[in-house]
């Protein structure tokens, strides 16, 4: 079985293993590969699906919050997050399909630590997709309460956490 990301085989890198993503601040270029990254998410199909239907991440949100995308050397978009900086909050975090699995979920994670840490916060709020609840407490948030569904947006009640910055 291949890796789905490329190879980096340069000087001083093991043959076939696959470089390490970068992390970069997204641009209104992103946009379009943003959105369909989430309405494309294996994590929204049937039931949750409706949460994501018709969503859209614009060069304009882009523009105004803290997004950042973890991309392959080709540039191919892995992943993203969005930070909220007042009140600190975790907005969006999307992995592709075909990268779970890999750590782009914490690598996402430790930077948005980083840049939450140099923002001066010290801790981020999320309010989690309830099948990620597992993957937020493994990556060192703590459960602090439910946040209930707001019918016809959100219809079902959510998971709260804190991830503390350190």
């Amino acid at each position: 079985m291949t890796s789905p990301l490329p190879s980096n085989d340069a000087p001083g890198r093991r043959a076939g293993r696959p470089a390490a993503p970068a992390i970069r601040r997204a641009t209104g270029a992103d946009a379009r590969r943003l959105t369909r990254l989430v309405r494309g998410s294996a994590a929204y199909r049937g039931h949750y699906a409706p949460m994501v239907a018709g969503y859209r991440v614009g060069p304009d949100y882009i523009e105004a919050h803290e997004v950042f995308v973890a991309a392959d050397d080709s540039g191919r978009v892995l992943g993203f997050y969005s930070l909220v900086l007042s009140p600190p909050e975790l907005d969006l975090m999307f992995v592709a399909d075909e990268a779970q699995g890999l750590g782009i979920g914490r690598l996402l994670i430790e930077h948005l630590t980083g840049r939450a840490g140099t923002a001066g916060l010290d801790a981020v709020r999320i309010v989690a997709h309830p099948p990620a609840e597992g993957f937020y407490l493994s990556v060192g948030a703590r459960r602090t309460g439910t946040v209930e569904a707001r019918p016809p947006a959100v219809m079902w009640d959510r998971p709260e956490l804190l991830l503390s910055v350190s």
